[in-house]
């Protein structure tokens, strides 16, 4: 079949990849965000979708608006079978009801569980035992429409997001390419979602999300770390008296060492980091101090052995 691509970011890529060196199908346009000026130097930024199209001389299309006249025209003279759409925007019907074959997109869950922006972080978060992928055809509300195929993948108890993503990832991809095959031989039978679940969501994840709350429990506590890790990292505050500083974990164990030293405060030994809290000791393994490069424990200990007691609120 004749391909359009929509998609933005690394995750995307795979799937990209994946129709264009490893299926049957012809990728006739990319389309992807617009290149913007990001960071001090206000240096063009492409995305990482655009990357791959341009070192592999893909049609490239990067509309402002996709209600575009100019932008649905050149979809049009595309004469594509089918849209495929990988962490991209929300698309008007003019755009996803074009293709004969509809369009659909890959999601970084088991629909209809955690519709939304940010599916694999609140999975985590929320201390699941799976997620997995699914493709669904595009319909007017997000992520609502009729499944295709999903595919389950377990999640360890130690597991981050970074490593459930890249997982999802590669099998996503892999699922994009299944999805294409089942529509161009006519054999998948889209179905609807189970609306008598009780969902969960996956909204957009703000700073305010990100803190730390270390009056819950050491289990919520750690899902938390993992969940946001390495993006966009769970943060607290840390210091004594009233010089604090904020602090961004990225790695955590539950520990099973007996509990020393005062309540929330960061325990230290020679090599290792732990907070004292209510319900026990949770060991930090890896994190960010203001101002800092990411950094072990054992390296964030050397820097502070002239201080006293420091404690994380």
């Amino acid at each position: 079949m004749r391909v359009v691509f929509m998609g933005t970011p690394e995750f995307a890529v795979a799937s990209l990849n994946e129709i264009h060196t490893n299926s049957q199908h012809e990728v006739v346009g990319v389309v992807t965000v617009p290149d913007k000026p990001a960071g001090r130097g206000q240096k063009i930024n492409i995305s990482d979708v655009k990357k791959y199209a341009l070192v592999h001389d893909l049609n490239i299309l990067q509309p402002e608006k996709l209600k575009n006249e100019e932008f649905v025209n050149n979809l049009k003279e595309l004469n594509a079978d089918v849209f495929v759409v990988v962490a991209f925007r929300m698309l008007p019907k003019v755009v996803w009801s074009m293709p004969k074959k509809g369009t659909f997109n890959l999601h970084g869950s088991l629909l209809p569980q955690y519709r939304g922006a940010a599916p694999i972080n609140w999975a985590v978060m929320n201390g699941d035992t799976k997620t997995g992928v699914t493709t669904f055809l595009i319909d007017e509300e997000i992520d609502t429409g009729n499944i295709l195929i999903s595919n389950e993948v377990k999640i360890g108890e130690n597991d981050t997001v970074g490593v459930i993503h890249d997982q999802l990832m590669d099998i996503g991809a892999k699922l994009v390419v299944k999805t294409l095959d089942g529509l161009a031989s006519d054999t998948l039978k889209p179905h609807p979602q189970d609306e008598a679940l009780v969902l969960n969501h996956a909204p957009k994840i703000f700073k305010e999300d990100c803190k730390i709350d270390w009056n819950q429990s050491i289990e919520t506590i750690h899902n938390k770390i993992r969940g946001l890790s390495p993006y966009p990292c769970a943060w607290t505050t840390y210091g004594s008296d009233d010089k604090f500083k904020t602090l961004k974990i990225s790695g955590g164990l539950k520990s099973e060492i007996e509990k020393t030293g005062e309540l929330f405060e960061m325990v230290r030994t020679k090599n290792n980091l732990y907070i004292h809290l209510q319900d026990g000791m949770y060991e930090i393994t890896e994190l960010q101090p203001e101002g800092k490069r990411k950094m072990s424990a054992k390296d964030f200990i050397n820097g502070h052995q002239n201080e006293s007691n420091l404690y994380i609120k």
